[in-house]
């Protein structure tokens, strides 16, 4: 639900910063104050094409931002987390246009595309109303409603799936249908699977063998270094750590004999003489195992460069040749065997067909009772709303093509007829402002609760009607309201009293200045306002009294 709008150097509103409550919130004001900027701002808020006349004049930019509450929509938290872009369950949408032309947009202060601030208007707020772009003249959008309206959800989830496989399957057809004669990929592929099982080592053979050609080109340095080694733990001289050792057990056992608290230090000094004495034999018969081994040294450097030079060819590392040796064998493997699986593959598509052709018919059926019972609900209530002998239809084209479609074997369009007698022709084309904003209040209050978008707002819903019709407009309006929010521009006073909120709109001029203001109306002023709605300029006690009425009559038939 909407909570909040604020806008700022926008068109002819300096500053106005609008809260919103649930029910029926209705904007008035006289011609030209700037009532419908509230549906234009929201518009922008929901990726809207902007340009720089909408900045004030004299301003750098207008600034327009709207606060909405997601209690009760877990699929737009979810979308929010999704596309990291929430903050602790809140959603502000802003948007920002420059007086030069260019515009940013944010969902909770984080920079979005405008595809994105589209993305989740769309599922937060419908506006209706005379603009051309709205989605009701789109057909995809009237498909979409038609499903939504007819509970189609299972059957569509169930289309698209079979679809997508069967689109899957077709491209991996043509994938294996690409290698018709494949002898020639064949060949290449077994020379080379067989120059990689020749030479490629798996990871535990290749440490080994750069182990082993490490220890051979160096044996020259470790054995020099071994004898050092061992001359420095054994050697004749002084130093020699055997011989050190010995002297420091020789002063710690006469230590011991005036403290024997110190006998754990002379075990430790045995301990040290035996871990030297270890160290040297191993280093002995290390020295005595090491051979100068030209030829194996020779050997093991072919064997790695053939691996090398392997790695180069195929351009990976030595340490990835036994993967590719297996995506080798695995492309070698399906190609001998392409023919059988494009057998099974077309198989498999035929069958994934019928199905298609079986769950799109059951969607079809469903689809042609659903745009029955949407046609008769609308053409009904657009009589009631001063249409009367229109006529509302949906027409359900079959799709062309052989491919299945993940949106089913039709699409859709709305017809409409407005005058008697008159053939029903697409609502893009034959309704006027007037008529399509009244279609779309029938079409939203015959599919009431098919949807979960919380606000509704219509621009003009009442142009070119007045009386009774009028007051119809207002109370379908009205019980709208009831259980969605709906903001609703109007100018008729039948429409106005039935809002369960009300906001004006004012315009006042200060030198060469022009502002408007937006104010909500308590009951006193509400009544005054509706009273010139009614009157004109001179309020009357009798156009008071009638205004005090309307207001009257509609807060009893919410009671009744």
């Amino acid at each position: 639900m909407l909570k909040s709008l604020y806008v700022k150097d926008f068109a002819i509103v300096g500053e106005s910063d609008v809260s919103f409550g649930p029910g029926l919130t209705v904007v008035t004001g006289e011609t030209g104050a700037g009532k419908s900027l509230l549906v234009d701002a929201l518009l922008l808020l929901a990726g809207g094409r902007g340009d720089a006349t909408m900045v004030r004049h004299g301003c750098e930019r207008a600034e327009l931002s709207a606060e909405f509450d997601l209690t009760g929509r877990a699929d737009l938290r979810d979308w929010l987390v999704a596309e990291d872009l929430d903050e602790d369950g809140a959603c502000q949408l802003r948007r920002v246009l420059r007086s030069e032309g260019s515009s940013r947009a944010w969902i909770n202060g984080r920079p979005v595309t405008l595809g994105q601030l589209k993305i989740l208007a769309a599922r937060l707020i419908e506006i209706h109303g005379q603009h051309e772009h709205q989605a009701l003249l789109d057909r995809g959008q009237q498909l979409t409603l038609l499903d939504t309206f007819g509970g189609h959800a299972d059957e569509l989830v169930e289309v698209a799936r079979l679809a997508r496989a069967w689109r899957a399957t077709a491209a991996r057809i043509a994938e294996l249908s690409r290698s018709a004669d494949p002898g020639e990929r064949i060949d290449w592929l077994d020379h080379q699977l067989a120059e990689l099982d020749r030479h490629a080592l798996a990871p535990e053979a290749l440490a080994e063998l750069e182990v082993n050609h490490r220890r051979l080109a160096n044996s020259g340095q470790l054995l020099q270094g071994c004898a050092a080694l061992a001359e420095r733990l054994d050697g004749d001289h002084d130093f020699a750590l055997l011989r050190q050792v010995a002297r420091a057990q020789g002063d710690i056992n006469q230590l011991i004999a005036l403290d024997p608290r110190l006998a754990p230090i002379g075990e430790l000094i045995d301990a040290a003489q035996i871990q030297l004495n270890e160290a040297g034999d191993s280093i002995v018969r290390y020295q005595s195992a090491l051979d100068l081994d030209p030829e194996r040294l020779a050997g093991i450097e072919s064997q790695l460069g053939k691996l090398h030079e392997l790695a180069r060819k195929h351009r990976l590392r030595v340490a990835d040749l036994p993967a590719q040796a297996q995506r080798l064998r695995e492309e070698l493997e399906s190609l001998r065997s392409a023919s059988a699986s494009i057998e099974a593959l077309r198989g498999e598509q035929a069958q994934l067909g019928a199905d298609y052709a079986k769950a799109a018919a059951a969607l079809s059926t469903r689809r042609r009772a659903t745009a029955r019972s949407l046609g008769e609900s609308v053409s009904a209530l657009m009589s009631e709303l001063g249409m009367s002998g229109g006529r509302f239809e949906v027409q359900l084209d079959a799709q062309s093509g052989d491919e299945p479609d993940v949106q089913g074997a039709e699409r859709v369009d709305f017809l409409v007829s407005a005058n008697p007698g008159q053939p029903p022709r697409p609502l893009r084309k034959v309704a006027s402002g007037g008529e399509l904003a009244r279609i779309s209040l029938a079409i939203e209050v015959a599919a009431l609760g098919s949807d979960e978008i919380a606000t509704m707002v219509f621009d003009e819903v009442d142009a070119g009607i007045g009386g009774a019709v009028a007051e119809i407009v207002g109370q379908k309006l009205r019980a709208l309201g009831t259980q969605r929010q709906v903001l609703c521009v109007t100018h008729l006073p039948q429409v106005a009293a039935q809002g369960h909120a009300h906001l004006r709109a004012s315009k006042r001029s200060e030198g060469d200045s022009t502002h408007t203001r937006i104010e909500p109306l308590a009951s006193a002023a509400r009544e005054d306002e509706i009273a010139r709605m009614l009157g004109g300029i001179e309020i009357t006690r009798e156009t008071r009294a009638h205004a005090r009425q309307m207001l009257t009559r509609a807060t009893g038939a919410d009671r009744s």
